[in-house]
């Protein structure tokens, strides 16, 4: 690797879903404030889209879609883990050309940037099997850390723990640590003894997100790409977030008081009297609101119901799967933002300019 000079920070979290993706996002954005020109790279990725015959990581493209960050994209995803990468691996290693490929995409990348932010992909010792663990990449591009964990006190600091071992046994500095997910009424709390623990170890606080539920509310896009299903209607609603879901198991008068915004309903197709309530204004004559609705088992509405679907302003899906079986995978999906998750992402860059002392960040990146 040449490039040396470039202030850049490591962004790693104690595990999985700690929000080491919403931080990034929301650091890169107020970090554009003390550098105009801002690269971002994830070394190691494991979870893609395909761009123009590339896999991509999904939280580069989304970053070069958010920020228009002009930065190659493949060099912003160097290694995509698929998922018979580790065999390969295992079989034939070569660690010094996956190396070589980490520095090279980071060189391209902070080509005529004045900061780059890197994200690690889950806790330290994530990689590890192919030699390229959290740790490991942070070493190789010289970056300092900053580590993400859910809030709390006793569970968190013994997580960034554990992590601190495995950067320090690396050489990598740890600049501080970001709580995430912390409820609202515990956030003052948190922070005072979180610190004191911190402390102890040798490390800062950097910051205590409060809890928000909506960047943990699946769109109707995210639900529709989950299921595979099938959009009936011409809708611009597809970004509606869904913070409540309810199975149309009842009779169309006692689901109306189910009928807000927010909600998501699950029925199947031939509950035309279900459909036509969710069609009709509301007791004020104010058109009903919900996020989206999801037609279940493959049954084609009637053409008369069909009319009605089309003139819906939300998303109304179709999917060969059951009610039940539809409302497992809503329940279960990991929530990821997406570039056309506008609320979301103005949400997320306001909590990290509020909440987080990114000062702090950046002036330890260049000491």
């Amino acid at each position: 690797m040449k490039n040396i000079i470039t202030p850049r920070v490591f962004i790693a979290a104690t595990r999985q879903n700690d929000g080491k993706t919403t931080t990034s996002l929301g650091l890169l954005s107020a970090i554009k404030r003390y550098y105009p020109r801002v690269g971002y790279i994830k070394p190691v990725g494991q979870r893609f889209v395909d761009v123009e015959d590339h896999k991509i990581d999904e939280d580069s493209f989304l970053m070069d879609k958010v920020f228009r960050l002009n930065c190659p994209l493949p060099e912003m995803s160097p290694i995509a883990v698929a998922s018979d990468f580790t065999r390969k691996y295992l079989k034939s290693s070569n660690s010094p050309k996956l190396v070589k490929r980490v520095q090279q995409a980071f060189d391209r990348v902070a080509w005529e940037k004045d900061f780059v932010l890197c994200e690690g992909t889950g806790h330290a010792g994530v990689g590890s099997v192919f030699d390229l663990s959290n740790a490991r990449v942070a070493k190789i591009l010289n970056a300092k850390v900053v580590l993400v964990t859910q809030g709390g006190i006793g569970r968190p600091i013994d997580e960034v723990a554990l992590n601190q071992a495995l950067f320090e046994k690396d050489g990598v500095e740890i600049i501080g640590v970001i709580l995430n997910k912390v409820r609202q009424d515990k956030v003052d709390y948190i922070s005072e003894f979180a610190r004191k623990g911190l402390e102890r170890r040798g490390l800062n606080l950097l910051g205590v997100i409060p809890h928000q539920r909506m960047l943990s509310s699946p769109t109707m896009e995210l639900i529709r790409d989950a299921l595979v299903a099938k959009v009936l209607n011409q809708t611009k609603e597809i970004h509606n977030i869904v913070d409540n879901v309810v199975v149309g198991a009842m009779s169309a008068p006692n689901a109306r008081k189910f009928f807000r915004p927010g909600s998501l309903m699950i029925m199947p197709a031939d509950r035309e009297d279900l459909i036509e309530t969710a069609a009709a204004p509301n007791e004020t004559g104010a058109p009903t609101k919900l996020s989206g609705v999801v037609l279940t088992d493959d049954i084609r509405p009637s053409n008369r119901v069909m009319k009605i679907i089309e003139s819906m302003p939300y998303p109304v899906l179709m999917t060969p799967e059951d009610s039940y079986q539809v409302a497992s995978t809503v329940h279960d999906l990991i929530v990821k933002t997406r570039p056309g998750d506008v609320a979301k992402i103005a949400l997320i860059r306001d909590l990290v300019k509020t909440h987080v002392h990114v000062s702090s960040i950046v002036d330890q990146t260049i000491r």
